[in-house]
């Protein structure tokens, strides 16, 4: 049987941080690829 180890506080601190960070790089992304897209169609 496999124990799951539970994190510590500091751990659990350091994983949030890093999904909001993800999560954000992600919308950033999207963000730029609508705007993008948007000027291209918009151009023509």
């Amino acid at each position: 049987m496999i124990e799951t180890m539970k994190p510590n506080e500091a751990q659990k601190k350091s994983r949030r941080g890093r999904n909001i960070a993800l999560g954000l790089v992600l919308a950033g992304l999207v963000l730029i690829f609508y705007v993008v897209t948007i000027i291209k169609f918009t151009s023509h």
